[in-house]
């Protein structure tokens, strides 16, 4: 049996509407008249990891889970592919696909409003990477050997300078 906590004169005090808290309250003329300003800086101490801005569902909630993230398996199944297809020596093929997947996941990200598990980090810094590394990968790609579909020569004599 629990007793209930009582007030000055002995009978139960009332149960206040204010959840109680393990900080101290201030009295109400203690508390400014102005209501506090809230301010756009990030806390010193993060209690919890935000979202990134386009991770949203890219679909509507009762659509089945692959729907939802449709931008992003478009990325990895197309980046899938390429990888087998490179198993499969064909090597140049496959991994311009590779390439071709990464610049594709960056177009998403710039045009589509939310785009589930593609987004990791900012617009512009997952924009940026998924561009870079795609434009990389496929220039690489193009400039294999042997037989390379595109030359270029101050590659070429920097390749041949560092390891002559």
């Amino acid at each position: 049996m629990s007793e209930e906590p009582k007030g000055p004169q002995g009978a139960p005090e009332p149960e206040s509407s204010v959840p109680e808290s393990s900080e101290p309250q201030e009295s109400p003329e203690a508390q400014s008249p102005e209501p506090r300003k809230r301010t756009r800086r990030f806390p010193s101490i993060t209690r919890d990891t935000a979202r990134p801005e386009g991770g949203g569902r890219a679909a509507a909630g009762d659509a089945p889970a692959p729907a939802r993230q449709w931008p992003m398996l478009t990325v990895l199944g197309t980046t899938g592919l390429g990888l087998l297809l490179t198993a499969f020596d064909l090597f140049r093929v496959g991994t311009i696909l590779v390439g071709v997947a990464l610049i594709a996941g960056a177009v998403l990200r710039w045009a589509l409003p939310s785009v589930g598990m593609l987004a990791v980090r900012s617009r512009f810094t997952d924009m940026v990477t998924y561009g870079v590394l795609g434009v990389a990968i496929t220039l690489l790609a193009l400039m294999a050997q042997p037989n390379p579909v595109i030359e270029i020569p101050f590659l070429d004599e920097t390749l041949h300078f560092t390891i002559s």
